[in-house]
Formats: structure tokens, C-alpha cells, sequence
């Protein structure tokens, strides 16, 4: 299967050679320009193989998206552990989404990119997703804290991450040449430049 913080091992079981190849074709073609017989061939599985392990293509595209969302979890849960404050686990988040989008690009572009709405009409939206929540949960803890300057979780959550994401979407689509990792201070910088509290007196100064 694809990782994020490891290697797909050379002698991968028949599923996970059958979820890698679908990962890369998915992004390089979109969902609805690959067959069954695409990630067959590619894989060098027999269509019984993808049909038993996953019912289809859209069984293939279901299995991948929640085993990817599975991954990010792991990686927020990661970072909780390291226990940094709040504002430093934010940017440990953001830092290693810019580091594997370089890395492992097209995890990222399936998990961040994929419109999948369109192919999986029936799953929730990736923002509604475990690590996405629990990445607002860490922003509402550092409002409660006064680490985070208080407002509406969503709006202060997308000003934390939105910026990061968008910048994730123009590299993916080859806007941005420049790797991520080399605008992460700057966009740091720009980001919490609002979310600091402020007291009353420096508002009324």
C-alpha cells in the first residue's frame, strides 16, 4: 500500500501493489480515465485479483481514499505526540504536508487535490474527515489556552491551514516551481501575523 512515512515494500501483497498503481493512475489520469484493465495491466495482477479484494474500480478508489485518510490521521496523532504547544503543532502539521507533497506527491494530491465527490459521491467530505477535524480541535484548544487569538474555529482554522493548502494546490498543479519547504517561514511568518491575541490596549492603541 502507499505510505507516507515508509516505502511500499518490493514484494508488496497483491492488494497493495493493486492500491499503489491505482494511486498513481487516479492522479495522473483522473478517476474516470482509468479502467479496471488499466490497473490491471499496471499492477500485473488478473482482473479477478482487483475484483475480489475490492469489488471494482469504485471499491479500488474507496479503499485507497480511507487507507490515505488513515495515513494523515497518523501523521496529526504524530505530531500531538511530540506534545508541542499548540501554534508549533500547527506548523509541524503544515511542514510536513509541504515535505510530502515533494516526497510523496500524489498521496498528497489524492488526499488534498481529488475531487472526490465526484467519484465517491456517497463519502463524506475530506474536510469532514478524522484528521482534518482533529486538526480544528487543536486550534480550538489553543484559543481556549489564549495561545490562538479567539474567534469562529472554522475561520481561524482555515487562516492557520488554508493558506498551507492553497499552496499545496498550486504546486500540484505546477504553479508554484519552487519546493514548499523553501516558502514555509515566510508563509509562517505571514500566518500568525493575525492569529496572535491582542489586549484590549493594543487594540485601543
Amino acid at each position: 500500500m502507499p505510505y507516507l512515512k515508509k516505502m511500499t515494500p518490493a514484494n508488496a501483497p497483491v492488494d497493495s501493489r493493486i492500491l499503489s498503481t491505482a494511486l498513481d493512475l487516479f492522479v495522473e489520469r483522473g478517476f474516470h480515465n482509468v479502467s479496471v484493465h488499466d490497473i490491471q495491466k499496471l499492477a500485473n495482477v488478473s482482473i479477478g485479483s482487483i475484483y475480489n479484494h475490492f469489488g471494482g474500480k469504485e471499491g479500488v478508489a474507496k479503499a485507497l481514499y480511507y487507507h490515505l485518510i488513515k495515513e494523515m490521521e497518523n501523521l496529526v496523532e504524530d505530531v500531538i505526540a511530540e506534545d508541542l504547544s499548540f501554534r508549533e503543532s500547527c506548523n509541524r502539521i503544515i511542514y510536513l504536508l509541504f515535505e510530502y507533497t515533494e516526497t510523496k506527491r500524489n498521496i498528497v494530491a489524492y488526499v488534498l487535490h481529488a475531487k472526490h465527490q465526484e467519484f465517491l459521491p456517497d463519502e463524506p467530505p475530506i474536510c469532514s474527515s478524522t484528521p482534518f477535524k482533529t486538526m480544528r480541535d487543536i486550534v480550538q484548544k489553543g484559543i481556549d489556552s489564549g495561545e490562538i487569538r479567539p474567534g469562529h474555529p472554522w475561520v481561524i482554522a482555515s487562516a492557520i491551514f488554508g493558506g498551507a493548502i492553497r499552496l499545496i494546490h498550486l504546486r500540484l498543479d505546477r504553479v508554484i516551481d519552487e519546493p514548499l519547504p523553501n516558502l514555509y517561514d515566510e508563509l509562517i511568518d505571514c500566518m500568525w501575523h493575525g492569529m496572535v491575541p491582542t489586549s484590549v490596549s493594543e487594540i485601543v492603541a
